[in-house]
């Protein structure tokens, strides 16, 4: 299986790269994410550690049980050869309708058919009001073209 656009990235490849990431995890579908990723990737969000696309499937899975109404946005950082940078934010509510900003950074490593092998991600977040909230957009449907990125709220 390939999952283009396949390294060494331009910007423009990695851009979208990291657009077809975010419209994924925006689908909030564990099975459908993890085919992005090798077999054997290796993760590490927040406290766990993972490897394979079992136990992706399984961290998300528990993460968007607790994260409702989960609108993600990702914004090319940097980028060389077969890595990617990535900065990101998005918004969720828990099952007690508090609502959550989280914001975070993410390296990945990627093979030569363009399936991610690590993911490094650095995360915290912070309770914001429903009032504050900036992710407004269908939640079945990827973010809009003409939806506000991460720079232009001054994330």
């Amino acid at each position: 299986m390939s999952r283009p656009p396949l390294p060494p990235f331009t910007l423009e490849t990695a851009a979208q790269k990291v657009r077809a990431a975010e419209d994924g995890w925006n689908t909030r579908n564990p099975e459908k994410v993890a085919l992005a990723y090798t077999e054997d990737c290796a993760w590490r969000n927040r406290g766990e550690f993972v490897t394979g696309r079992a136990g992706i499937i399984g961290l998300l899975q528990r993460k968007w049980t607790r994260e409702l109404e989960y609108r993600l946005i990702k914004e090319l950082w940097a980028h060389d050869g077969n890595r990617i940078a990535v900065r990101f934010a998005y918004e969720y509510h828990d099952d007690s309708g508090q609502w959550y900003r989280a914001y975070g950074n993410e390296n990945w490593e990627f093979a030569p058919d363009g399936l991610m092998q690590c993911r490094l991600a650095s995360i915290n977040e912070h309770p914001i009001a429903a009032a504050d909230r900036k992710f407004h957009w269908d939640i079945n449907a990827p973010r809009p073209a003409d939806h506000p990125g991460l720079s232009d709220f001054g994330f």
